[in-house]
């Protein structure tokens, strides 16, 4: 029987406790008692819960960023990249909530003092870097990057969070066609 990764452990316990009840209501005992890894394990590898959250937004950031890079290697087109990370924000919020709540409801700023909002992390840079190469491919109006890529994926972003809420109880995948309707309508040339 193989022994489980111990810092993986603990992320995944993180991840979930943070997600539900909060970085600020969930102790390290929380944590020792959610993984069933010991505290001396939990100090060894992340020198504290800051260490903790730090290596679970560290290994979601990069998660999404080679998802994303995934996906840009298979879709040569921007309206393909761009309706394929549509898709892959919905799997993954389908898939696993906890994940997506982490993600886009943590307030990271308040207990990781040095980390830009999640916003301004690799995968949405890049999420907005393909939306300027579609201005550069004349497949997207020349506008503002900013405003391009939350016409593009804002609207998906707000049925993750609306989903996540509970406000919307059919399963995203459903509306990934008629979301990127909306959204490649919004930019396209």
């Amino acid at each position: 029987m193989s022994k489980k990764d111990p810092q993986a452990l603990v992320k995944q316990a993180a991840l979930q406790l943070f997600s539900e009840q909060g970085y600020f209501n969930t102790s390290v005992p929380d944590l020792v008692k959610a993984s069933g890894v010991s505290t001396g394990s939990i100090y060894h590898h992340f020198g504290d819960k800051e260490g903790v959250a730090r290596a679970l937004f560290d290994s979601v950031v990069e998660r999404m960023q080679v998802a994303i890079e995934e996906i840009q290697q298979k879709h040569l087109s921007v309206p393909e990249q761009c309706k394929a990370i549509i898709e892959l924000l919905f799997v993954i919020t389908e898939n696993e909530p906890d994940l997506m709540r982490y993600m886009l409801h943590a307030k990271h700023a308040e207990f990781l003092s040095d980390v830009a909002p999640i916003c301004s992390s690799s995968p949405f840079k890049k999420m907005r870097s393909i939306v300027s190469m579609g201005m550069k491919t004349k497949e997207v109006h020349e506008m503002d990057e900013t405003v391009a890529a939350a016409a593009v994926f804002g609207g998906a972003i707000r049925l993750v969070q609306m989903r996540l809420d509970g406000v919307i109880e059919k399963n995203l995948l459903s509306y990934v066609d008629e979301v990127w309707f909306c959204a490649w309508r919004s930019v396209a040339i």
